[in-house]
């Protein structure tokens, strides 16, 4: 008696991509519901099993779907927007001011979309994403019928959907519980990367994940300024770093991890994090070249990803396979380096496993879901096929074919693509509305090319600096008293610095553009002498984001780069409507007070003449955390003997311009 099958998919050459990668030619499977029920000869198949629907595949390769294990898919209204640039100048010049402006949940779902329609006509079934508005990303790839492991960003900066990491904390716990148990997806949580996130925001991210047993999504080891900045910062590598944190409490997805060592593989190994290759991405801006043959023989699950379509620019995983197998290769000085057969299981089982989804997708099995594609490699530039070796299938698919092969493709039992034809998403819409937003993004960056902000990244080296900071400044008669007070023993010591500063602010008409600042730090040792100096650039924002009671300020974010050009050119440069000029005497302290960490300036303003002032900062994450420095602020200069009610609410510029 035979089994019933919805449908049965015959004379086919079926890579299975099981852990024997068992093939089959002719070979057929049979599938039923949203799961494979049968995987075998065509004999077999046909002997067991019958169907209404009997497709004859035509002697197509028939596999997995394939798996990317990292992407931003939202960014495709943004591939090509700015190219050939260094890393900061395409992050901060382009990319966040463009986001900022643009995304939305309607940006979202038709980049979402328009991805989805890319990733199907390359093969892709699964995918790893990490954006703004995730539930906006998961409606539209629930839509487009593709299974998505689909990541809710998390940073320390405010976000397009989210003015503090409580808010997206906040939006990434109902977002979970929305979408959990969803056949399609499988929601999860993004702290962007350590370097983005605050120790708190790791450690939040990770009880969330493992709370809900979802995955982990995050960028580690990308770059190797990264890793220089955290040594000098926490003295240790990232991937200690992140161990520090409690990231792998939960399942970790970790995109890159270009530039890790042996001890660090072994960690990502002992706690089962996965990792995602992206070697189009890690060319294209530099990044370096990951030791996938070193992770691979440690027993890592390596997946490969495509990575944003704005910094790739594109979602082929068939190119990402073959440039994968050569990068390892080229890495390595080693033509054994990542076989075929490796390549092809990283984009699919292990790719899968790597995601945390192996259960799920990834190879053709019983019991798994219906995740398959068809490759036509009767074509031309697969032409011809030797039979000799068994592993030259694998070979063809990834040094000959191309995604334009893929004629077919099913996703959880449904057919997504039938003979090249989508057919849950309508392209021509999409892309007449994503030339839409290509028009106003072009008209957008046309005007912000003449901003200071573009200004001061063109110059090179700019990053954007702490989010938020809450400040309060009080003018003072006598410093002797207060410096004394800061030198007892009521608090916790960190370090002290003096510094001898000369600023130079470049001021514009238009409120919007900020503040240039020039900085020349002069670093002044015990002895009074000049021990060296420091320049650099400063774009303050506009000034008050919010003000607690006894004028406690939190301001924005700025922007820093190195000044190594005379101000002659500076001024040339930038064009100020007019300037102010400031020289101070610093004595700063970074203390602790109640377990929080206080910067305590002592000034003396000598040019202008405008005395002593006393000036309490820390750097802050959220609203709720800012409250609570306000008042431990407000605390501190009482506790150095300063009048709360006597507070300055201006920066010295101000002053100036007020004066």
């Amino acid at each position: 008696m035979s089994n019933q099958a919805d449908v049965i998919l015959k004379n086919a050459i079926v890579l299975t991509m099981d852990e024997e990668y068992h093939q089959f030619e002719p070979g057929a499977v049979a599938a039923k519901g949203d799961s494979i029920l049968a995987v075998g000869t065509e004999a077999e198949i046909l002997e067991e099993y019958t169907s209404a629907e009997i497709i004859d595949c035509d002697g197509k390769v028939l596999m997995p779907g394939l798996v990317n294990a990292h992407t931003h898919v939202p960014m495709t209204l943004l591939r090509g927007i700015a190219d050939d640039l260094r890393l900061d100048v395409w992050l901060l010049g382009y990319m966040m001011p463009i986001e900022r402006e643009f995304v939305s949940p309607e940006f979202v779902k038709l980049g979402t979309l328009i991805g989805c329609a890319e990733f199907i006509r390359t093969g892709i079934t699964s995918f790893a994403d990490m954006y703004y508005f995730e539930d906006d990303v998961a409606k539209a790839t629930a839509q487009a019928g593709l299974r998505g492991v689909l990541g809710q960003s998390i940073m320390k900066f405010p976000t397009p959907d989210a003015r503090s990491y409580e808010e997206s904390l906040e939006y990434t716990r109902d977002y979970i519980i929305r979408w959990k148990d969803h056949p399609l997806i499988v929601p999860s949580i993004a702290p962007h990367a350590p370097f983005t996130c605050t120790p708190e925001i790791l450690k939040a991210s990770a009880a969330l994940a493992a709370e809900f047993d979802v995955p982990l999504h995050t960028h580690l080891a990308e770059t190797a300024v990264e890793v220089e900045n955290m040594r000098a910062e926490n003295d240790m590598p990232v991937i200690p770093y992140a161990k520090k944190q409690n990231l792998f409490d939960a399942k970790v997805l970790a995109a890159h991890c270009v530039h890790i060592d042996t001890g660090e593989i072994h960690t990502l190994l002992h706690h089962n994090a996965g990792v995602s290759h992206n070697p189009s991405s890690n060319m294209k801006l530099a990044s370096g070249a990951a030791p996938v043959q070193e992770m691979l023989d440690a027993g890592l699950k390596v997946g490969i990803g495509t990575d944003g379509p704005a910094s790739n620019n594109d979602l082929d995983m068939f190119e990402e396979i073959r440039l994968a197998a050569f990068l390892a290769k080229l890495r390595g000085n080693d033509p054994t380096a990542l076989p075929a057969r490796t390549a092809v299981t990283m984009a699919t089982r292990m790719g899968a496993k790597a995601m945390h989804i192996g259960d799920l997708t990834g190879s053709l099995e019983v019991g798994k879901r219906a995740d398959l594609i068809l490759v036509d490699i009767n074509t031309l530039h697969n032409s011809p096929r030797f039979r000799r070796d068994p592993n030259g299938i694998y070979s063809q698919l990834v040094y000959a074919a191309k995604s334009t092969d893929v004629t077919d493709v099913m996703v959880n039992g449904n057919w997504v693509m039938r003979e090249k034809v989508l057919l849950t998403i309508q392209e021509k819409e999409l892309l007449e509305e994503a030339n839409e937003y290509a028009k106003k993004s072009d008209s957008f960056l046309i005007q912000r090319e003449q901003s200071v902000l573009s200004k001061l990244i063109a110059i090179g080296g700019a990053a954007e600096g702490e989010s938020f900071e809450i400040q309060v400044k009080v003018k003072i008669s006598n410093p002797k008293p207060v410096r004394e007070a800061i030198e007892s023993d009521q608090l916790e010591m960190i370090y002290h610095r003096h510094y001898k500063e000369f600023d130079t602010y470049f001021i514009f008409d238009d409120p919007k553009q900020g503040q240039v600042r020039h900085r020349e730090d002069e670093f002044i040792n015990t002895k009074g002498e000049v021990e060296h100096t420091r320049t650099r650039l400063t774009l303050v924002g506009e000034k008050s984001e919010h003000k607690f009671p006894t004028d406690v300020i939190l301001s924005r974010s700025r922007y820093i780069a190195p000044a190594p050009q005379t101000l002659r050119f500076l001024r040339e440069y930038f064009k100020p409507d007019s300037e102010l000029y400031i020289q101070k005497d610093r004595l700063r302290w970074l203390v602790k007070y109640k377990n929080e960490e206080f910067y305590i300036n002592l000034d003396q303003v000598n040019n202008p003449d405008l005395g002593y002032y006393l000036e309490v900062k820390s750097r802050t994450w959220s609203s709720k955390d800012a409250e609570k420095k306000a008042t431990l602020a407000v605390e501190l200069i009482e506790l150095l003997g300063a009048n709360p009610q006597k507070t300055v609410p201006q920066d010295y510029s101000e002053m100036l311009e007020k004066n």
